[in-house]
């Protein structure tokens, strides 16, 4: 069953632009936490020369990607969705770009951990990894409505909460990735740009 996020029609053409500029022309993008996969259906259907790996840890978002996957009619190039608990081990996979959206706040650290860890073994030499959401920066947040989803977060779940772009560069270095760009999008939220060091 489709599932569908306001959210994602809001912000997939300020994130499509910045796609644009850092993705390869041609290539594998393992998306991670694809969620109801309308993502993976805008970004293929505007970017032609890449295939979209679409995963999630969720089993209802795996049939929601599926689901817009054959409705949208880019089975060709949007493959089957992966089931992949970012925090856990990786299967053996290779990409050419790693592509995250909205996932780093709503999650455990160790997610972030893995995913850092899973995207410096999957890129190969000059890949790139692409994050957007909401971030601190300097330990700041970079709006009041930031400060407040952020409370609202941790009181949902302690172990989630926007994290500090800081640590999570820190984590990209350990990893094997140099920050390229961070890029101001709508409502508050950054685009990320890593690329895997030679």
């Amino acid at each position: 069953m489709k599932r569908h996020y306001p959210a994602t029609s809001r912000n997939r053409g300020p994130i499509l632009e910045v796609l644009r500029r850092w993705l390869p022309p041609e290539g594998v993008v393992l998306e991670i936490a694809s969620g109801s996969g309308e993502h993976a259906c805008w970004f293929t259907s505007h970017l032609p020369g890449l295939i979209w790996q679409p995963s999630d840890g969720d089993a209802d978002c795996l049939s929601s990607i599926e689901a817009w996957r054959q409705d949208q009619g880019l089975s060709t190039r949007i493959r089957p969705p992966l089931h992949l608990d970012v925090a856990a081990p990786w299967p053996f996979l290779s990409a050419d770009a790693v592509f995250c959206a909205n996932m780093v706040h709503i999650s455990p650290w160790a997610t972030s951990q893995g995913l850092m860890a899973g995207a410096g073994h999957v890129l190969p030499p000059h890949g790139i990894l692409a994050l957007y959401g909401p971030f601190k920066v300097n330990g700041t947040h970079t709006a009041p409505s930031n400060a407040a989803f952020d409370a609202d977060l941790r009181a949902r779940n302690p172990q989630w909460g926007v994290r500090d772009l800081e640590a999570v560069d820190a984590l990209a270095r350990e990893a094997g990735l140099d920050h390229q760009e961070t890029i101001a999008m709508p409502a508050n939220n950054l685009s990320v740009v890593w690329r895997k060091r030679p």
